[in-house]
């Protein structure tokens, strides 16, 4: 049908001092389809000075075809315009039409008020789920010390295999690299100053106190964090937690507490690990710097850093444990059965384990600011 259709034409003509551009062909949707760019040239043709523009020559022209017209007038007829009567009822129709007004969206004062409460109920709510949360898992605790033989031992040992094991390799890797860094960009300071043997004390007290008990919990926050709130969410999405709930078994003692005594016992030793491979990172790029050898940097670590900065780096990556595993059942609970809950609700989980994190690491610097320092 196509191939019948006449194309669209313009010429462009002078005549006595006068530039005519004339239309020929079908103007019609069905012909400009197929040609796109028309829009353009009828564009060019309106800034030539003073056209004359004779229409009288289209062969079809239908509301889609005037309206490409009518664009490239800027909705305004021109003054010299030559064109079948039948067609200007075309033009006289958009002409008549009300130009379309946007929408706008009134942002008031009480509507800003109104979103700022709405965000504050929606963090009380969090926290309030947050409260019933730790205060189920307590109760279950006491169950659980009563009796013991129902403490699910399976789900605690599954839990640490996937956090703890299969991590293994990127906490190794990611604290090697941060050490490395660490060690050379203080190595490029204390060179200045020679003071390079300090650069053992330095690596010691922030990979010990803080960056290896952080880069563990990032890491598992982002990794296995992520994977319990979709696990649980998948089983919302399969009606499973419906079924253990028809059962008589508890969620919290089944997926929760599992989940977060794994964390507790598994993110303290991810964070030896994560210290081993930093410190590891960072005496070789002491090394290679500053010319230190690793006798130095054994003998001279224990005198740099006490042993209470261990313990401390140890406590946090206990808090975190408990902190994350609590975050992710919390948001895979909030998931509603569908596949975009399930994503919201797992980005949701990342970024807030992620952040309770960063915060409490915080506290715990305020609070054992003047403890441990050499």
């Amino acid at each position: 049908m196509a191939e019948n259709v006449s194309r669209p034409r313009i010429e462009i003509t002078q005549q006595k001092n006068v530039r005519v551009v004339r239309l020929r062909g079908a103007w019609t949707l069905l012909s400009l389809k197929d040609h796109p760019f028309l829009a353009k040239e009828l564009k060019a043709c309106q800034e030539l000075p003073a056209p004359h523009w004779h229409l009288t020559d289209i062969e079809t022209l239908d509301s889609a075809g005037a309206f490409v017209i009518w664009q490239a007038w800027d909705k305004t007829m021109p003054e010299h315009a030559q064109l079948k009567p039948d067609h200007q009822n075309l033009f006289k129709r958009w002409q008549e039409c009300p130009p379309i007004q946007r929408i706008k969206t009134k942002k008031d004062l009480t509507h800003q008020l109104l979103m700022v409460s709405e965000q504050i109920r929606g963090a009380l709510r969090q926290i309030n789920d947050g409260v019933i949360l730790i205060g189920q898992l307590v109760l279950d605790f006491l169950y659980l010390l009563r009796k013991p033989g129902e403490i699910p031992w399976a789900e605690i040992s599954m839990t640490i295999f996937d956090a703890g094991v299969r991590a293994l390799g990127i906490t190794a890797l990611v604290g090697f690299l941060i050490g490395v860094v660490l060690s050379y960009l203080s190595a490029l300071q204390l060179q200045a100053f020679g003071a390079e043997i300090y650069i053992i004390d330095i690596l010691g007290l922030s990979i010990l106190r803080e960056l290896g008990p952080l880069l563990a919990a990032i890491l598992v926050a982002g990794r296995s964090g992520s994977a319990m709130t979709a696990q649980i969410g998948i089983m919302r999405v399969t009606e499973e937690l419906d079924a253990l709930s028809a059962m008589g078994i508890s969620h919290s003692v089944r997926l929760i507490f599992p989940k977060v005594i794994a964390l507790l016992i598994t993110l303290p030793l991810l964070t030896i690990w994560t210290d081993i491979a930093a410190l590891l990172g960072g005496m070789l790029s002491a090394n290679h710097q500053l010319d230190i050898s690793m006798q130095q940097f054994f003998v001279r670590l224990p005198n740099s850093v006490p042993l209470v900065n261990i313990f401390i780096g140890l406590l946090k990556a206990s808090v975190f444990g408990v902190l994350i595993a609590l975050v992710a059942c919390h948001f895979g609970f909030m998931i509603k059965p569908n596949t975009e809950s399930l994503g919201n609700e797992t980005t949701n989980s990342v970024v807030a384990a992620i952040t309770i994190v960063i915060m409490v690491d915080a506290v715990f610097a305020i609070l054992f600011m003047k403890v441990g320092m050499p």
